[in-house]
C-alpha cells in the first residue's frame, strides 16, 4: 500500500510540479518561490489522503496560503527590524514581475484590489474554471462566477486608463531640461 501511495504521489508531483512552480512565480519573487512550491508538496504528502480529483486547484489553494503565510512573516520580520533600529519601514508596491509582456496589463491590473488580481490570475494565467478557481479561494462557485465578473469590468476600465496614458514608442520624446 506505501508503494502504492508513493508512486500516486510521484505521478501527481510529476503531473503538477510545473504549474503550482509557475503559479507561485508570478505572485513571489524567483528567490524562495522554490521553497513555497516544495512546502506545497510536502503538505499534499502529508494530506495525500484529502487530495481531491482533480488535486491542481487544491494545490494551488494550498500555495496561495502558504504565500501568504510567508508575506505576513516577512512583514512581521520587517517591523520588527524597523522597530529595533528605531526607523519606520516603507511600504513596497507589493507588484510581483508577472509574465505579462504588455506594461499597460500590468499597469491596470496593479490598480486593482488584490482579490481582483488573483481571481483573474487564477482564470487567465493558471487556466482554471471559476469552480475551480472556487475551490483555491476557499469560495462557492457562485461567489467566485461573481467576483470573476466583477474584476473583468474592473480590469478593462483600468485597463483603459493604462492604454491613453501609454506614450507609443515612435511618438516617445526625450526629457529636456525644464524636465518635459
Amino acid at each position: 500500500m506505501d508503494e502504492e501511495r508513493k508512486a500516486a504521489f510521484r505521478s501527481i508531483y510529476e503531473e503538477h510540479y510545473g504549474a503550482v512552480l509557475g503559479f507561485v512565480l508570478r505572485r513571489h519573487p524567483r528567490a524562495g518561490a522554490e521553497d513555497v512550491v516544495q512546502e506545497t508538496f510536502l503538505v499534499a504528502w502529508r494530506r495525500f489522503a484529502d487530495l481531491p480529483e482533480p488535486p491542481l486547484p487544491w494545490l494551488y489553494g494550498t500555495a496561495r496560503r502558504l504565500l501568504a503565510n510567508r508575506r505576513r512573516g516577512e512583514t512581521r520580520h520587517g517591523a520588527l527590524e524597523a522597530k529595533i533600529a528605531g526607523s519606520h519601514v516603507e511600504e513596497e508596491s507589493g507588484v510581483t514581475e508577472w509574465a505579462v509582456p504588455d506594461q499597460a496589463v500590468r499597469r491596470a491590473l496593479a490598480r486593482l484590489p488584490e482579490a481582483d488580481q488573483e481571481i483573474l490570475r487564477l482564470v487567465a494565467w493558471e487556466g482554471l474554471t471559476p469552480g475551480q478557481a472556487a475551490a483555491v479561494l476557499g469560495c462557492s462557485r457562485e461567489a467566485a462566477r461573481v467576483r470573476l465578473y466583477r474584476a473583468r469590468r474592473r480590469f478593462a476600465r483600468a485597463l483603459a486608463e493604462a492604454e491613453t496614458h501609454r506614450t507609443p514608442v515612435a511618438e516617445a520624446r526625450p526629457a529636456t531640461k525644464e524636465g518635459t
